[in-house]
């Protein structure tokens, strides 16, 4: 009896040892495969000048006498603007009028009265503000990708939340030696009344624009031993209720704010894995956690 008891024992141990060790599953995050419109672009700042601005200079040595305008009052073209005074002790000459040089408006009257001016000095300056651009400067690493033409989006930190559509009117031929940049001019689509000169604004240059391509997040994207790809969580065909991780290999596009454009690899509809996906393997079992809204 003792005999038998024991080999059954040992029988029994035996059994155990010899079962299979259990499937590792791997907890993932998901994200869909999506089409949409994929914007590359070039973000710059700059500042909201108007579109011509010119000084007015008087013809004769004296002193300021009269201002018969004030900043930023609309004035036309021949309109007076400063009166100067140029008489010498025991010489009396005859006033002097500064005008305005083009219509606009006056920014600038930096002469007192009572104040000595020479035709050297600027005694107004006139700008037409009814035509606003914005000036900016871009960096010698994206002189390629500079034409007239391209569209672009203004922010201000006055109107947060809103987009000013601009277009790109105007490229530099030559970059400035000093700073090794290239200055760039931008017209606003339309006129806005909340539109300043001397506004600072942010600007994105639309360099690529694409309106259906498949994107995904970028994280999703992994790189190992020369090859770039992603995996899709499928259902296991082997055991129906559960999900493996499928490698696919990719060709990308355009990287932006984080989305990945996908030429070659991916469908729209899948799922990617964007957490977890450095632990993965070809066809291990994986159980989906969380599942990220599309776009996000």
């Amino acid at each position: 009896m003792l005999v038998l008891s024991s080999c059954s024992a040992a029988k029994k141990k035996a059994e155990v040892k010899a079962a299979p060790p259990a499937e590792t599953v791997f907890a993932v995050e998901t994200a869909p495969v999506i089409r949409g419109q994929v914007r590359d672009y070039v973000a710059l700042s700059g500042d909201i000048v108007a579109s011509s601005t010119v000084d007015a200079y008087s013809d004769v040595a004296g002193k300021v006498t009269r201002h018969f305008v004030s900043v930023g009052q609309r004035v036309e073209k021949g309109e007076a603007l400063i009166e100067v005074d140029p008489s010498r002790p025991g010489m009396s000459y005859q006033p002097g009028i500064v005008k305005a040089p083009i219509s606009g408006t006056v920014t600038s009257l930096p002469m007192e009265i009572g104040s000595t001016i020479a035709p050297s000095v600027p005694a107004a300056r006139i700008a037409r503000t009814e035509s606003l651009e914005l000036r900016t400067y871009a960096p010698e690493r994206f002189v390629s990708k500079m034409r007239t033409g391209l569209t672009a989006d203004v922010s201000l930190a006055a109107w947060p939340g809103e987009v000013f559509p601009a277009v790109l009117r105007e490229v530099a031929p030559v970059l400035d030696p000093a700073s090794r940049t290239l200055e760039l001019r931008l017209a606003f689509r339309k006129a806005d009344p909340r539109l300043k000169a001397g506004m600072f604004a942010s600007v994105k240059i639309i360099t690529e624009d694409k309106a259906s391509v498949v994107k995904i997040p970028a994280e999703a994207v992994v790189k190992r031993f020369g090859e770039t790809f992603a995996f899709v969580v499928e259902d296991d065909p082997a055991k129906p209720g559960s999900q493996i991780a499928r490698k696919r290999v990719v060709s990308t596009g355009i990287l932006i704010d984080g989305i990945l454009e996908i030429r070659e690899g991916l469908k729209e509809g899948e799922n990617v894995v964007v957490r977890g996906q450095t632990l993965l393997d070809e066809g291990v079992a994986v159980n989906v956690v969380l599942r990220r809204p599309a776009g996000r």
